[in-house]
């Protein structure tokens, strides 16, 4: 894993340095992710496959990029166990709605970091997660129980249909319903086929629509096609305050791509405008198709 230097990757996130493992580095660490790294699956629709390898992840985020679960996760247990923190990668998976069959299905790499006791998290096991999207800011304790971060409430507890394993349930505001994984260290081999799945399948949510997330303390942008939505107050937010869903279509090209620079840090330096071009064409075919499909409204 030569190249795979810890300043560099702590640079990326606006941090001068790592600390020793600590509760508040481990929340300093995984607010400044999420915050600057966001959740996206453009590779699939430029049509540049990709690995899971977290090396390869780590060099995929170096170059200003983020990724979806594997390759964030990934990544960021690698930062972790280089900083000296004791995290475990777990096989989950992420229940998109209600009616889908809940359990770790590989369609999510969820981590939990060992350790590191405080006076509400005696055991000092943390759920950690930089690859929901919308989902946790910062580490929550591996406790059973209710949660608040920004304009969302989440849920801890043991999960129903994996023995040993937990469950995160999410606000029901939130891009999905909620995530199982199991309690045992999983190898990233075993995530493999799920992810040539997701990235390839035309049955894949991925494939079908491009999202892109980026969450911070007073809520989450979200750009799904392109609909760009804000659920939250607008940081910084001194208070909670009422929750806020606006939301606007990016009708033109040179608006879509502002976005991604501009609400996601997403500059795209790597990708010629012959490519912009096309990735336009794709994006604007496939809103087409979603309006044409919507329900009639009375």
């Amino acid at each position: 894993m030569s190249g795979l230097r810890v300043d560099d990757y702590l640079r990326r996130l606006g941090l001068r340095d790592g600390g020793h493992p600590s509760v508040e580095g481990l929340f300093r660490l995984h607010a400044a992710h999420v915050e600057r790294v966001p959740y996206e699956n453009l590779e699939i629709w430029l049509g540049r496959p990709t690995t899971i390898d977290p090396a390869d992840s780590w060099r995929r985020i170096m170059r200003g990029r983020g990724g979806y679960c594997c390759h964030l996760n990934g990544a960021f247990s690698l930062l972790l166990g280089r900083l000296g923190y004791r995290v475990t990668r777990h096989f989950a998976g992420v229940q998109g709605t209600p009616d889908a069959p809940a359990g770790a299905t590989g369609n999510h790499l969820a981590l939990t970091v060992r350790g590191l006791p405080s006076q509400d998290n005696p055991d000092g096991v943390w759920f950690v997660d930089t690859g929901l999207g919308d989902g946790i800011h910062e580490p929550l304790p591996l406790v059973a129980g209710a949660y608040e971060q920004g304009p969302f409430r989440y849920r801890l507890r043991p999960s129903e249909s994996e023995p040993g394993g937990w469950r995160f349930d999410h606000d029901p505001r939130g891009s999905f319903t909620g995530m199982d994984f199991r309690p045992g260290p999983s190898e990233m081999a075993a995530f493999q086929a799920t992810h040539e799945h997701l990235s390839t399948s035309p049955d894949s949510g991925f494939v079908r629509v491009l999202a892109v997330q980026r969450r911070d303390a007073a809520g989450v942008d979200l750009l799904t096609g392109l609909v760009l939505k804000r659920v939250g107050s607008v940081p910084p937010a001194s208070s909670p305050g009422p929750v806020s869903e606006d939301s606007t279509t990016l009708e033109r090209q040179e608006d879509y791509f502002a976005a991604l620079a501009d609400v996601f840090g997403l500059t795209l330096d790597d990708v010629p405008p012959p490519e912009r071009a096309g990735l336009w064409e794709r994006l604007a075919a496939a809103h087409e198709r979603w309006l044409a499909e919507r329900p009639a409204t009375a």
